[in-house]
């Protein structure tokens, strides 16, 4: 959990995510969820320092490998 908190500040530095939440599913459960107004901005987000970040620290945060799953939002209000 506090990594996702400390990841908070490297979001806002990346003017491409127009959102970016960090949610926790169950106990031990969490995600991320963000938008993005173009592909560029979401590949620049992939590759950047939350990415480096949570991959650095894999072997201590996660059980498993982290799943990426891409989807194109229908509707937003």
């Amino acid at each position: 959990m506090e990594f996702l908190k400390s990841a908070l500040p490297l979001a806002e530095g990346e003017p491409g995510t127009v959102r970016w939440y960090a949610l926790q599913i169950g106990p031990s459960t969490f995600g991320i969820f963000d938008t993005f107004g173009t592909t560029d901005a979401r590949d620049a987000h992939l590759n950047g320092e939350i990415a480096k970040a949570l991959m650095a620290n894999a072997s201590e945060l996660l059980a498993k490998e982290p799943v990426l799953e891409m989807v194109d939002l229908l509707a937003v209000k």
